[in-house]
């Protein structure tokens, strides 16, 4: 830090300070500046220097050292009024209702000194000719603190009736703390019409809309209004994260967590800021947060996680059960100093109802990155993220079509709890065999309860045969054994068809463990004599079909694995073998779904190889005629895999309609069979189909599912970063700037070239620089525009790397980092001049002209650089060669001409040349005269530019002369589209310049 010399360099050095992070480092600095100020000896340096002291500690965890130096600045107004300016005057005053609330919220100071200070701000601001309104609500303050809550109301009902003054605190302010009173008394839709104001930023302040963001959340989660809620979370932490003051807001994300089934994410914000569990210069805020950690520990015990390791508080480790145990330990011995002061109970039962709220959603998707827990177990729901039944090697049920690998999005059989044992095994086999015979969800587990329940019984053969067959079924490719003594016990029962579908079945099977060879081989016999038995009435279709099916289902494994030259002739075979299940079944299905279903698998079967052979519109219609044919028998959760093929094929014939149909038929069939990767990538493609048509808002819905279903899956790092990056993608769209920003950097540490290849990284940080940007957070947005770039400078097509290397020099510039911008100005520039792109270059030369002076390059060289841009145009211009290329051109040129102008108006004493910038203004506008009818409201500004010029070097006739041309130009414009408000504008300058150069004529066009 330089030595303060004077008061004007105590004011440089303050106004730094100001703008540094809150916290320690900045009180520590404010403190030397305090002495440094009392060495110049200028009372009014030490007034100045006590009051930012006073705020940096005000805004900081070190809130209770304001006391000391207030008290020392009343001490200097009573002794010395004269030495306060009008500002400091003002700021005394002002800063009477941070130190009555900060009294409020230390519970050593006693609540008589409060009530006396309360009394000493009423009177001096009443001396001071201020109105009751700050009072009032400091009485509000301390009156709702202690649970007065009829004191609280009349305080309330008085602080609204008085008259806004100087020493009122914002609308924005205000609006929070009033909302907050209606929230706490249980009135949450009066409290949200309240913040409204400030929640959509038409009141903002230092610590609004922060504030009211967190304290909205759980009054939108009671209500109902999750959507909100998730928003407003996403929205407000970015905002808070790096306040230290703000920790009561912190709280509410933290809480806002626990209450919405985001467990994993309230521990990650409780390891972002490890000194909020010990930072005791404000103990009410302390307080809050304290009150939240117990709640959330105390939904992560009742998940069974009670031993889990959490963050806490520094110097050793702990569990979740541990911390819950410490934090309401700390936080009811807080609440008992308030109460012990206040002499009443309201702040333990606060604290108390606080800590004991339940959830208010089981599960809210926030569509951000959340941590596992170590194991794979997800720390928000504590279940292990293992394979979800049905994503490993489909098992080959009699009847439940099982074709190739599942697509994208595509279901497994459905199952679902075991129906409940009875002690009738009748009442159960029969309940099994209603089950497996319809093919409803649960058969398998059902057989599994009849063998509990049958112990040692001795049952029929055929009722042992189907335990041991979907036994088998549950093993897959290991259960060809069971298969075999199932076909004893069927060829027992007297069913020799059932026999060999069993037989089939383990055929099949073989082909699933890899040996499709020996599955053909084994599968020849059982077809020939099924087929035998079939025409001499020994068996029956379903049990024919179901021989005949397992064959086509190896043959189609045969065609999956077969390389040319023999793959014609294997697709032939499955062909062959998928229509002979047809002609077996079509016309004969009836009431009988089992039929029903192989018809449906066989058409399947052909749609997949139409696929493949490259009869894509064949494809579409019979996988949309298997789908309708599992659906029609009331199984629509097998339509799910037909219907996210058919999804595919419709999109890579561009039928967006059909593509979005199918995909919602695949969503609804699947119901809650869907595995949660197959859901989440459903979700995703039906993302990009209703992106792709502008509903964008719609998207961001199905993207923020398919990210939690990734989640759900352990799919995080791949589909879920996909997800991530469209969701953060469609909120950008809708220009919900901190939402996207949040959910792109939890997306960009798993989105990597190797996964999601280059183009979708260099995106993320594309899409993420422009979120920054729109926030301010311009040297941010910089550092990713530039890792953007550094990837795309690989690439063989040369455009994106430009445009974003000229995004990062205007964020680099926006930053105030002239220097660097300007280097960055000059690469993109010469990336644009290698594309070919003169628009692009232009415009790098006339920024690194307005930055000339700012990064040291000086006004000559910014000269150097506009008349570049303006040589650039007029070259290109020269070469255009159509009329639209020359229209464009010309209103580049324009532009050079027009910023030349102002630049040379603007340049520092000694480089200026007003005449020489009318000039340049002159020609802008005969520039904008080439570039055509769109163009008028740029010629008219020009026109305007060069008038105003005029006037200022005294041409009243030829500022005149300007006026007039503009006017004529929106009259002759007038009525096309957007030129209204513009016109307007331009017209009333237009007429400002006429009346000061003397011409009070009017033209016809102009009355």
């Amino acid at each position: 830090m330089e030595p303060v010399t004077d008061l004007d360099g105590l004011r440089r050095a303050m106004a730094e300070n100001s703008g540094q992070p809150e916290g320690p480092a900045r009180n520590a600095r404010a403190e030397r500046l305090l002495a440094e100020a009392e060495r110049l000896n200028v009372p009014l340096a030490v007034i100045e220097a006590l009051g930012h002291q006073l705020k940096v500690y005000n805004y900081s965890s070190e809130k209770a050292k304001m006391f000391v130096p207030f008290a020392r600045l009343l001490r200097m107004w009573d002794e010395r009024p004269a030495d306060f300016d009008e500002y400091e005057t003002h700021s005394l005053h002002w800063v009477f209702k941070w130190v009555s609330a900060g009294m409020l919220d230390q519970p050593h100071v006693p609540l008589a000194s409060v009530e006396k200070w309360l009394g000493e701000m009423e009177h001096r601001y009443r001396v001071a000719g201020y109105s009751e309104r700050a009072v009032r609500a400091a009485e509000f303050g301390v009156a709702s603190h202690i649970g007065d809550i009829a004191r609280a109301e009349r305080a309330y009902t008085a602080w609204l009736a008085a008259d806004r003054d100087a020493m009122a605190d914002c609308h924005a302010c205000e609006l929070h703390a009033q909302g907050c009173w209606q929230a706490e008394r249980g009135r949450d839709e009066e409290a949200l019409a309240l913040w409204r104001p400030v929640l959509d930023g038409e009141f903002t302040c230092a610590h609004e809309p922060h504030a009211a963001l967190a304290s909205s959340l759980v009054p939108l989660l009671r209500l109902g209004r999750a959507e909100e809620a998730r928003a407003h979370h996403l929205r407000g932490i970015r905002l808070v994260r790096s306040m230290e003051s703000m920790r009561g807001a912190y709280a509410d994300h933290v809480e806002f967590c626990a209450l919405s089934g985001n467990e994993a994410r309230g521990l990650e914000l409780l390891a972002e800021r490890p000194a909020y569990f010990t930072d005791d210069g404000h103990p009410r805020s302390r307080l809050d947060f304290l009150c939240v950690v117990a709640l959330l520990m105390d939904r992560l015990a009742a998940r069974g996680l009670a031993d889990r390791p959490v963050p806490g508080p520094p110097g050793r480790t702990w569990t979740a059960g541990e911390l819950a145990g410490h934090a309401r330990g700390e936080a009811l011995a807080l609440a008992a100093r308030f109460d012990e002061r206040n002499g009443t109970a309201y702040v333990g039962d606060r604290a108390r109802a606080r800590m004991a709220r339940r959830a208010l959603v089981e599960r809210l998707p926030l569509g951000v990155r959340t941590a596992a827990w170590p194991g794979g177990e997800d720390a928000a729901s504590g279940e292990r993220n293992a394979p979800a039944p049905g994503t490993t090697a489909p098992a080959a049920d009699p009847a439940a079509p099982v074709t190739a690998p599942a697509a994208p999005g595509a279901a497994s059989a459905p199952a679902s709890a075991p129906p409940p044992a009875a002690p009738d095994l009748s009442a159960l086999i029969a309940e099994a065999r209603r089950l497996s015979d319809g093919l409803r969800p649960g058969a398998g587990e059902a057989w599994a309860a009849v063998e509990r329940a049958a112990g040692d019984a001795d049952l029929d053969p055929r009722d042992r045969a189907e335990i041991a067959e979907h036994r088998a079924m549950e093993l897959g490719p290991e259960g060809v054994e069971l298969f075999a003594r199932a076909a004893e016990l069927y060829a027992e029962a007297g069913d020799p068809g059932e026999s060999l579908a069993a037989h089939a079945r383990a055929a099949y099977v073989r082909a699933l463990a890899g040996d499709v060879e020996g599955a053909l081989a084994a599968v020849a016999a059982p077809c020939d004599e099924v087929r035998a038995l079939y025409a001499g009435g020994g068996t029956g279709v379903r049990q024919t079909a179901a021989v005949l099916m397992s064959r086509a289902r190896v043959l189609m494994r045969r065609v999956h694995e077969t390389e040319a030259p023999g793959a014609a002739q294997d697709a032939g075979a499955a062909e062959a073998a998928a229509r002979e299940v047809l002609a077996l079944v079509e016309g004969r299905t009836g009431e009988d779904v089992r039929l029903a279903a192989r018809q449906a698998e066989a058409e399947g079967m052909l749609a997949e190889l139409a696929g493949r052979a490259g009869d894509l519109a064949g494809a579409v219609e019979l996988f949309g005629r298997a789908a309708r044919g599992f659906t029609g028998a009331g199984l629509p959760w097998f339509a799910v895999e037909y219907e996210a093929r058919l999804a595919q094929l419709a999109h890579h014939l561009g039928d967006t309609e059909e593509t979005e149909r199918a995909l919602r038929a695949a969503l609804e069939h699947g119901g809650p069979y869907l595995e949660p990767v197959g859901r989440a990538r459903l979700c995703l493609q039906l993302a990009e189909v209703t992106g792709g048509r502008g509903a964008v808002a719609e998207a961001a819905g199905h993207a923020l599912e398919a990210a939690h279903w990734a989640d759900e899956a352990g799919e995080g790092p791949t589909v879920g970063a996909w997800a991530r990056q469209q969701l953060g993608g469609f909120l950008l769209a809708q220009g919900r700037w901190a939402e996207a920003a949040e959910v792109l950097e939890s997306a960009l540490p798993d989105m990597t070239a190797e996964t999601h290849g280059d183009g979708a990284v260099v995106q993320t940080l594309w899409w993420l620089g422009d979120c920054l940007s729109e926030l301010g957070e311009h040297r941010a947005a910089a550092e990713r525009r530039l890792a953007a770039a550094d990837l795309a400078r690989h690439w063989p097509e040369q455009h994106d790397h430009a445009t974003l290397a000229h995004l990062a020099a205007t964020s680099l510039d926006q930053a105030g980092l002239a220097q660097e911008a300007e280097r960055a100005f000059a690469r993109a520039g010469d990336l644009w001049r290698s594309v070919g792109d003169v628009h692009g270059l232009v415009r790098a030369l006339r920024a690194r002209a307005w930055l000339a002076p700012r990064s040291g390059a000086g006004p000559e060289r910014a000269r150097e650089l506009m008349a570049a841009a303006v040589e650039e145009c007029e070259a290109a211009l020269g070469t255009a060669a159509d009329t639209a290329s020359r229209a464009r051109i010309s209103a580049e040129l324009g532009h050079s001409h027009q910023q030349f102008a102002e630049l040379l108006a603007r340049l520092p004493d000694g480089h200026a040349a007003p005449a020489e910038a009318l000039s340049e203004a002159e020609r802008a506008s005969a520039a904008f005269a080439g570039a055509g009818p769109d163009a008028v409201p740029d010629r008219a500004g020009a026109e305007l530019t060069a008038g105003r010029l005029a006037a200022e070097l005294g041409r009243p006739d030829r500022a005149a002369a300007h006026a007039r041309a503009v006017l004529a130009l929106h009259a002759a414009a007038e009525g096309t589209d957007g030129a209204d408000q513009t016109a307007a504008h331009h017209r009333a300058e237009a007429e400002r310049l006429l009346r000061s150069a003397g011409d009070h004529t009017r033209q016809p066009s102009e009355t």
